[in-house]
């Protein structure tokens, strides 16, 4: 099956949820500074369900708790929501926020890798050659000695990658539930929350939070998981499960911009270098460039 053409529509949705996902890795690495991992995943997933729940319940449409949906809704919480957030608040306990992005931009190679071994979408050698480059870029930002790099911590993060990956094609079956995106995430943010909630209960007292913290657990909730959520169903319906995936090669921009702002982070040559690497490999894996190059040479004089 060949992968769905990406609209201007679809273009600009991918935008804003890059702007909303990019933040969550700066809500992320304030939040941890005095928050256990559990606890932060928690918050982040039940204060998302409690919010879509209220708009379910004032403008509809009605919740779906028949079997079916149950199934969707704690897998895909499982594989989008509890093991990846967890892996993720894991690694940025020793990676920067702006770093931990990129590692994160490798979602779409693993959703080549995974949509082609399903046979939901055909791995063509333009998409292949794709793969290769991000990984190449991978561990050129990683950097050529390994004791420079907490490999712990990139590990946790390809981990969750590839867990998102898993999860495109398993949100595939909202759509042929007939759930909506906003169904669809209040499903599984919920499914979250109570698969969370005995591990919180039994492992972690979280501390009473700061300002700061409560801040940075609010708006992880509402704008990266409530307002993200909200979009990532919607481009899962418009562009299928590796397209919807490329809005990570634009996360990068946003954690860095606000690391570099608001963190002191820097951005190492080697960040650059891989960074390029992962965007060349998305842009064959997008297949436009391939499509390009015949007609530029048809019209050079």
């Amino acid at each position: 099956m060949t992968p769905p053409p990406i609209s201007a529509r679809a273009w600009l949705l991918m935008l804003l949820l890059s702007i909303l996902w990019g933040s969550s890795f700066f809500f992320i690495a304030v939040a941890v500074r005095e928050w256990p991992p559990l606890s932060i995943v928690l918050a982040r997933v039940s204060i998302a369900a409690v919010q879509l729940w209220l708009i379910i319940l004032a403008v509809g449409p009605r919740p779906r708790l028949d079997r079916s949906a149950l199934v969707a809704s704690f897998g895909m919480g499982l594989l989008n929501n509890v093991l990846p957030f967890v892996l993720i608040v894991l690694a940025q306990q020793s990676l920067p926020s702006g770093t931990a992005s990129i590692f994160n931009a490798t979602t779409p190679l693993f959703g080549v890798l995974v949509a082609g071994a399903a046979g939901v979408e055909r791995i063509t050698p333009p998409r292949l050659i794709g793969v290769l480059a991000g990984l190449g870029g991978v561990v050129a930002m990683a950097g050529a000695d390994p004791l420079a790099t907490p490999w712990p911590a990139a590990l946790c993060m390809l981990g969750a990658t590839f867990l998102y990956a898993l999860a495109g094609l398993w949100g595939r079956r909202f759509k042929a539930l007939g759930m909506t995106p906003v169904q669809a995430a209040a499903g599984q943010t919920s499914a979250s929350t109570l698969m969370l909630l005995p591990l919180v209960l039994l492992l972690e007292v979280p501390p009473l939070p700061s300002l700061e913290v409560a801040g940075a657990l609010l708006g992880l909730a509402t704008l990266c998981t409530t307002g993200g959520y909200f979009m990532y169903f919607l481009l899962l319906n418009m562009v299928g499960p590796v397209n919807m995936l490329l809005v990570t090669l634009i996360i990068p921009v946003t954690s860095f911009v606000l690391g570099a702002l608001f963190l002191n982070e820097s951005l190492a040559p080697r960040h650059l270098l891989g960074m390029a690497g992962v965007a060349l490999g998305l842009a064959l894996i997008d297949g436009r460039l391939m499509r390009r190059l015949p007609r530029w040479r048809n019209e050079r004089p």
